[in-house]
Formats: structure tokens, sequence, C-alpha cells
């Protein structure tokens, strides 16, 4: 039987905006875009290709990306309808129970490959703690090849995603451990060049603003008790465990929490604490020596 042909690629992208648009999604257009290659299994550049060439889509097609814009327009993360979210050079697999890696932290991760390089060791050692997809664990040991770096992460329910991320693009360098932060590498204390969190930093009385966040990221990603610092603390006395002196620490926090992190790390004995804005110029991640 001859397939069905009803409308024409670009039709059906902007048919996705509006619904999306009325839906509140932030970005309507690329986002229904995105969902249209993802339903006729095409790259993005494939797609723009049909699109202004006048192709049309088969109608067993069309329903299944009107089913994925009603997803979306319900405010299900782009990523988890998709199940992959991309990450400096990574394409990760995502979806309900783990946190969806964010561009702004590919910009805090850079601090940590930055002192990778700068090790004069010819195996610096790197440890995130917290990994979640292992965005940050993966891209310093892919962008860092003669590290070692060692990722934590407690969550059963992240764990598939994590543990198939490391398979695609863990080699020889790259270990994860299903454990507390607070337990883990004990083999490593003293040793280790750079440590790096994106913990959950959000106070426990704080409605995130986005809709896909409240109802979709896992609370243990989110919520960092009354004040949002409870794994900060952790995080800042497992990094003196871990660190050689003069070793790193690298933190991605809210942007209202630099100077309240900045007196806890302080207080912890941490040196050089500096603060390092994102390119919206928010603080958004900082950084200190032991």
């Amino acid at each position: 039987m001859t397939a069905e042909y009803n409308i024409s690629v670009a039709d059906l992208i902007g048919s996705g905006t509006e619904l999306l648009s009325a839906g509140g999604v932030p970005s309507p257009a690329v986002d229904a875009e995105i969902l249209v290659a993802h339903a006729l299994e095409l790259s993005r550049g494939e797609l723009r290709v049909r699109a202004v060439t006048g192709a049309v889509v088969p109608a067993e097609l069309e329903a299944h990306a009107r089913e994925l814009f009603g997803r979306r327009a319900a405010r299900e993360p782009l990523q988890h309808i998709t199940g992959s979210a991309p990450f400096r050079n990574l394409e990760l697999s995502v979806g309900p129970g783990v946190f969806v890696p964010r561009p702004e932290t590919e910009t805090v991760v850079q601090f940590a490959i930055d002192a990778l390089n700068a090790s004069a060791t010819p195996e610096p050692i790197g440890v995130d703690l917290g990994t979640g997809s292992g965005a940050i664990a993966l891209s310093m040991a892919t962008e860092v090849p003669r590290s070692r770096i060692y990722a934590v992460e407690l969550s059963p329910d992240a764990m598939p995603y994590t543990s198939e991320n490391f398979r695609r693009y863990g080699s020889v360098n790259a270990t994860l451990v299903n454990a507390d932060l607070d337990e883990a590498f004990t083999e490593l204390n003293g040793t280790v060049d750079v440590v790096i969190s994106n913990p959950p930093y959000i106070p426990a009385a704080a409605i995130p603003r986005d809709l896909e966040v409240q109802l979709h990221d896992p609370a243990l990603a989110l919520y960092g008790g009354e004040d949002g610092l409870d794994v900060v603390r952790r995080v800042s006395s497992t990094a003196q465990r871990l660190l050689h002196q003069g070793g790193t620490l690298v933190l991605e926090h809210g942007e209202e929490q630099a100077s309240a992190i900045a007196a806890l790390l302080t207080a912890d004995g941490w040196n050089a604490v500096a603060h390092h804005k994102d390119l919206l110029g928010r603080d958004r991640a900082t950084t200190a020596l032991l």
C-alpha cells in the first residue's frame, strides 16, 4: 500500500512552531525543527534541505511528529523526547531520572579542563562529584586524554543513562562508580589535581522558574537543603580529602549564591576563591585552590 503524503516538511515545522509557541515553549521554532527531524530520522541539515525543496511527509510520520509536538507543548523536556542532549563535543543519552545537562555548564567545565591541561604531571587526575549524565566527567576524559577521570553518581534512576554514556564515550581513562560522594575514591586521597561538581543548589523552598525543571528534573539533582548549600558543604569537605596541595576546586552554583559560597569556602580554609560569570553575565562558577 502506498503511503499518503499530506503536508510539506516546511508546513509541518510551521505548524509545530505555532503549537509550541502557544504552549509557552521558549524556543518554539528550534524545538519544532528538532522534533520533525527526530520524527523523520534526519539530521537538521537534511531536514532543512527537504524543507526548501518542498518535500512532503508521509501521513504516519506526520502523526508521529504531531504527537511529539503535543508532548513538548505540555512542557516535557525536549531532551526527554529525543532521548539525547548535546554537550560540548558529546551527544549524551538522557531521560526521566537524570539531570539534563545545561549549556551554561559547558563553560564551567572549561575551568577543570584548563586545570588538567596546566598540570605538569603525566596523568593528571580529575574527579566529578555527582556526575549525573556524565557530561562533565566525559568532557574532561575525552578532551584531556592523558588525564585519569573518576566520577561518582548516587541516583539509581540516573545510573542507566550515566552507564550508557560511559560505555559510549568512556575509555581506560574514565571510571564511574555508583556511591555517595563522601565515601567515594578514598584510594585517591591527596592525589587529585581537580575536583569539579555541579551539585544540587536550589533552596528547598524555592520553585524553579522553568516548568521543565519543576515537573521533570529529579529532585535529588535540584534541591540542596534549606539554603541550597548542604551538598556544597559536603563537596568542600570531600574535595579537601581528595586534592593534593595546590589542587583546584570548581563549583557550579546559582547566580545569587556566589558570596555565600565564597564565605563557606573561605571558612573551610580554601585559597584564591574566585567567581566566574556565564555568557549572560551571571555568577555561575566558583574556583578555589587547596
